[in-house]
């Protein structure tokens, strides 16, 4: 269990992440399509998975729009963006936000891939949905980079993500 803060108030996730090192798990999650994706979809790219309570914050625009606007340079890498907001939501935020270069994936058929990734947050105002966290796999699915943001309203290191990709 790691601990993370929502304003400064504690709260607590159902695990850590995946080791930096180890394989990133598979994942079942939904495309803005309504179709079930997996990990294998994305084999032989290299990917950033930025996962997010939900689009429907601040931190979370800006970010997505960040890593966007980042992502129209580097053909060769993949930004999935991991929420418990449904396709819909998912696909107006983007539209709204002129994002359309990062891939938005949706827990909404199970909350699997964020207990996989031990994300999930069991507790506060926010339990059922996942802390921000980012992590950076090769194109074998080697975790390279992992980071659990310490607080759910701060923005992840961009710097440090974009530097385990070399």
């Amino acid at each position: 269990m790691a601990q993370i803060t929502l304003r400064g108030n504690p709260i607590n996730t159902c695990g850590d992440l995946p080791a930096v090192g180890s394989k990133a798990p598979d994942f079942h999650l939904v495309n803005a399509d309504m179709q079930d994706v997996s990990l294998k979809d994305y084999e032989g790219k290299k990917k950033i998975l930025y996962i997010v309570p939900s689009l429907d914050t601040p931190v979370c625009a800006t970010s997505s729009k960040k890593f966007d606007e980042w992502v129209a340079a580097h053909d060769d890498v993949v930004v999935l963006t991991v929420s418990a907001d449904l396709p819909f939501a998912q696909k107006r935020f983007c539209s709204a936000e002129n994002v359309d270069r990062v891939q938005m994936l949706s827990m909404m058929r199970s909350r699997n891939f964020a207990k996989n990734y031990g994300v999930l947050i069991v507790d506060g105002p926010l339990a059922g949905i996942t802390c921000r966290a980012l992590l950076v796999l090769d194109e074998k699915n080697t975790i390279v980079h992992a980071e659990l943001v310490p607080e759910i309203g701060q923005e992840p290191d961009y710097d440090a993500a974009y530097a385990a990709l070399n």
